[in-house]
């Protein structure tokens, strides 16, 4: 088979990275029969350098003639909030989720067996094993809603930002997250605020009519303060989380640090019909860019992520997998995940590791 894949490389170590994940594509291409074929695409803050905007004209089309998005990480404090909307890279972010319709965000948390003694949580809590799946809903609430800033007689300036969802937002999204335990554990952990918000109120009782078609699914109703306690008391207790824009962006980064590291954690956002955009959930690290010291793994997982979304290659996508567990197994680290006396490795030398055990 013959796939094209639209490469956004970004900002920081987004090139480096995202350069030890195509050798893993060409890994996967040579010993499973694939051809891997790639358009550069740009986003982010070398976009604003390059064409005065994070988001081109243009960008989502080059992105959809593609059978998925392979993104490094974009941002820095060279791009920051005093830049005007259209030059900052987050912007860019929101812009082609939603222009591709990316509305479930997927974000793996697993503690990986060689790195167990790297988890911040009790010996007896990470012995009991992490590995959830965090589901984001991603084109909605908050963060889409109207905005204003005014000035009131008595109060100074005052802000709003609506958070909205609709019934169809909420039941794609649920639906997705039932879909997703079917594979895994058959559980769903339903996040909301529906003793305050009525937006978590109609959630839930979406929620509660789509857990009836799915009678083969344990499902639960969680508080998002409870759930942000839980998952630090003891998060092997979760399956899938499935929840709204904001409260997931929250809990998804809670949940990665966890396992260790958000070096090794990666991220699929998926709609209907376009294609997943895949990124590790780690920033662009401008202090570190171009020293050979970013730790792959991350953008490496979301290849795998890719080949099982995007793809349904599940041969290749574990075979991903398990090179990446080889790999630290035998004791191989970053400087990112390196223990005291460890000597740590580079970049490319943990993506050429990681092909040679493909």
């Amino acid at each position: 088979m013959n796939y094209k894949i639209a490469l956004i490389r970004g900002d920081g170590i987004g090139p480096e990275v995202v350069g030890e994940a195509v050798k893993v594509l060409e890994a996967v291409g040579e010993k499973f029969g694939h051809t891997f074929t790639y358009e550069d695409v740009l986003l982010g803050g070398c976009a604003t350098d390059a064409v005065g905007k994070s988001y081109p004209d243009g960008t989502a089309e080059k992105c959809r003639a593609c059978d998925a998005v392979l993104l490094g990480a974009v941002g820095g404090p060279k791009w920051g909030s005093d830049r005007p909307a259209e030059q900052r890279p987050e912007t860019a972010l929101l812009a082609i989720r939603k222009d591709l319709g990316l509305y479930a965000n997927l974000r793996p948390a697993v503690l990986r067996p060689a790195l167990a003694g790297a988890c911040p949580l009790k010996k007896e809590t990470a012995e009991k094993g992490i590995d959830l799946m965090m589901v984001r809903e991603l084109t909605g609430g908050i963060y889409f809603g109207k905005r204003d800033r005014y000035q009131t007689e008595d109060r100074g300036e005052e802000a709003t930002d609506l958070m909205a969802y609709s019934e169809k937002e909420i039941e794609r999204i649920g639906r997705r997250a039932f879909e997703l335990s079917r594979l895994r554990r058959h559980k769903v952990s339903s996040v909301d605020k529906a003793n305050v918000l009525e937006t978590s109120r109609l959630w839930r009782s979406v929620m509660h009519r789509l857990a009836a078609e799915y009678p083969d699914v344990e499902y639960e109703d969680v508080l998002v303060d409870n759930c942000a306690m839980q998952i630090v008391r003891d998060p092997g207790q979760f399956d899938v989380v499935v929840t709204e824009n904001m409260f997931g962006d929250i809990l998804s980064d809670e949940a990665s640090m966890v396992t260790g590291s958000i070096g090794l954690l990666p991220s699929a956002s998926i709609g209907d019909t376009a294609p997943g955009l895949y990124e590790p959930i780690h920033g662009s690290a401008p202090d570190i860019a171009g020293q050979d010291k970013a730790n792959p793994i991350a953008t490496i997982l979301s290849v795998a992520m890719m080949m099982r979304y995007s793809f349904h290659l599940s041969a290749e996508a574990d075979a991903i997998e398990r090179a990446v567990d080889a790999v630290l197994s035998a004791g191989w680290r970053t400087p990112d995940i390196a223990e005291p006396g460890v000597t740590p490795i580079g970049t490319r030398k943990m993506g050429d590791l990681i092909c040679a055990e493909i």
